[in-house]
């Protein structure tokens, strides 16, 4: 049986649209200035992707902790997690309009799509991840390993060959603001999810508190932020074999500058990282190239936890800020399983 997945989408998964949220709000304006000066180049190899007539924007606001975007093209909107209230939210590109697309959502925390198009999410509350059926269904995907609850499933990406891998720090168990107080089980592990037999495997059991992971164009390495370690760090590990890690390295330290959260990559490999806490005027996203390097900013009002790219051409970059979303057209495009 064919079930229509634009229709699923489109009526935002068989579990409802609620009324609107409310707009963006008045205190915040985009640069009346082209190039936006919110767009830092660092390094002369960051200018080729910055457009100079696109300005930061931002399409939505009202959230306690926005997390997670997620791009869905067939139906061109954008989904994304409000961790506190307990809810997933929708921007419609076409409309503008904003709307609650899932509420209750256990405190949903990082969203991708499979393949196939499906929704994945990492659940605090439930400390699982699910996912979202063409007919609406939930199907999990992972909340046990070994016979005990995970932590906290915090970001997911799903490789060309359908594994889902995903980090399990134990934020959403710390307290009752993003889940519910548990204590943690399992070390804070990264896991790949085995699309045929359905078992889970750890790949990765040396970070501490591993936060955003994502994977390099062609899939040789995977990124993963460390947030266990003062200061934060960006790793790289090769990828063996498709489906093992080998040992982990540093690719960037924090230091001062801040903390990166959530991550993306383009297609020329570079990493476009979510960012804050640090020093003054250093909210925002940071983008380094494959090397480690920082070539470029986008600063923001406001600490950025995620991003990801979207749009009708893959060239939109969409970005969680604490209350807000924002969004930057740039002169490239995200790869795909982000």
């Amino acid at each position: 049986m064919t079930i229509n997945r634009r229709t699923f989408l489109a009526a935002g998964g068989a579990v409802g649209i609620s009324a609107a949220v409310p707009r963006v709000r008045a205190d915040w304006q985009p640069s009346q200035r082209y190039p936006d000066p919110l767009i830092k180049i660092i390094d002369p190899s960051f200018a080729k992707y910055r457009l100079n007539l696109a300005k930061v924007e931002r399409i939505a606001t009202g959230m306690r902790w926005a997390e997670g975007p997620v791009w869905f093209g067939d139906g061109r909107f954008l989904l994304w997690s409000d961790i506190p209230n307990n809810r997933m939210m929708r921007w419609d590109e076409e409309t503008g309009a904003v709307s609650v697309f899932r509420k209750p959502a256990n405190n949903s925390n990082g969203n991708t799509r499979d393949r196939q198009g499906r929704l994945l999410t990492c659940e605090h509350d439930a400390r699982r991840v699910t996912r979202t059926e063409y007919d609406g269904a939930i199907t999990v995907i992972a909340d046990k390993f070994d016979g005990k609850p995970l932590n906290s499933p915090n970001d997911v990406v799903c490789k060309s060959d359908c594994s889902v891998w995903f980090t399990d720090p134990p934020f959403g168990i710390l307290g009752h603001y993003e889940g519910h107080a548990a204590k943690p089980e399992l070390p804070t592990n990264v896991y790949r999810w085995d699309p045929k037999s359905g078992k889970l495997a750890v790949v990765a059991g040396d970070v501490d508190r591993p936060n955003g992971l994502a994977f390099s164009p062609d899939e040789s390495k995977l990124y993963i932020v460390e947030a266990g370690v003062t200061p934060r760090v960006i790793r790289a590990y090769d990828v063996t074999d498709g489906t093992r890690l080998g040992k982990g390295r540093v690719l960037t330290t924090a230091e001062e500058k801040g903390t990166p959260d959530g991550l993306r990559v383009d297609v020329d490999g570079n990493l476009w990282v979510g960012w804050g806490m640090g020093a003054e005027g250093l909210d925002g996203v940071a983008v380094f190239n494959p090397a480690g390097k920082l070539i470029g900013r986008i600063d923001l009002p406001e600490r950025c936890a995620n991003v990801c790219f979207g749009g009708l051409k893959r060239n939109r970059l969409f970005m969680c800020g604490s209350t807000s979303v924002y969004s930057l057209f740039v002169n490239t495009q995200g790869v795909a399983g982000g």
